[in-house]
């Protein structure tokens, strides 16, 4: 479903398509693009619009349900949409399907595709035309693509079709430009979870990376600002690891 998060004073929006409210940080005022509001999403496969405000001061937001990633006909909002614009659009949906090959099942394949590869494709056909001059698309990738693991089979391919995907638009959607970034090790609850011993597991990766430790939301958001406002990159992959793929 679609989130939409909006203020009366924006004059700047920017689509976030993503994952859960909790996993998206709120970076710090400094970095965030041309000033525009936290991102937030409400589920995987979830979209969220936020218009930038006009003066620093933060206002309130109004979400609600708007659309479905899967129809593929033109989104009636993606129709709301074309009289106002949009600066960019950041795509960060994912669905994890992981495992040793032998255990992987279809379905749950198809759906680590949809939110990574189908769904940005499908972003751009029906939103690239809305993006204003000097605006972009953001994709999200991984490390996985560059350092494969045992059971990331699907996490590598997704995230390597990511990068190649990011490329390959920018050249057909030119002068839209199109990016990607591939965090690494990122500290947020996603990893509250994820492994038995959180702790330990980012004293692990912080001692064999090269930056001596873990990365921080705020390093991926101002990695994000980079990306959205630099008007002479696109179709580039922004590796934000600490240089763990190396390691």
């Amino acid at each position: 479903m679609t989130a939409q998060v909006a203020d009366e004073s924006g004059d700047e929006r920017i689509r976030f398509p993503g994952r859960h409210r909790h996993q998206l940080p709120d970076p710090p005022r400094r970095e965030r693009p041309h000033g525009a509001r936290k991102a937030v999403a409400d589920r995987a496969h979830g979209h969220t619009a936020i218009p930038r405000p006009a003066a620093a001061s933060c206002g309130a937001a109004v979400v609600t349900d708007v659309l479905s990633t899967g129809s593929r006909r033109t989104p009636a909002r993606a129709k709301d949409w074309s009289s106002q614009g949009l600066d960019h659009l950041v795509s960060v949906a994912t669905e994890r399907s992981n495992g040793p090959v032998a255990s992987l099942e279809r379905r749950a394949l198809l759906a680590a595709f949809d939110a990574k590869v189908v769904g940005p494709i499908l972003l751009a056909k029906h939103f690239a035309q809305l993006i204003a001059e000097k605006g972009s698309l953001l994709f999200f990738s991984g490390l996985a693509a560059w350092r494969p693991s045992p059971g990331l089979v699907a996490m590598a391919a997704t995230n390597g079709s990511v990068n190649t995907l990011a490329s390959a638009l920018a050249v057909e959607l030119a002068p839209t430009r199109v990016n990607a970034i591939s965090p690494g090790v990122i500290d947020t609850s996603n990893w509250d979870t994820a492994v038995p011993d959180k702790r330990e597991w980012f004293r692990q990766i912080a001692a064999s990376a090269p930056v001596g430790r873990v990365g921080d939301p705020s390093d991926v958001s101002a990695a994000a600002r980079a990306l959205l406002v630099n008007p002479y990159i696109t179709g580039e992959t922004l590796h934000v690891d600490g240089g763990a793929r190396w390691s």
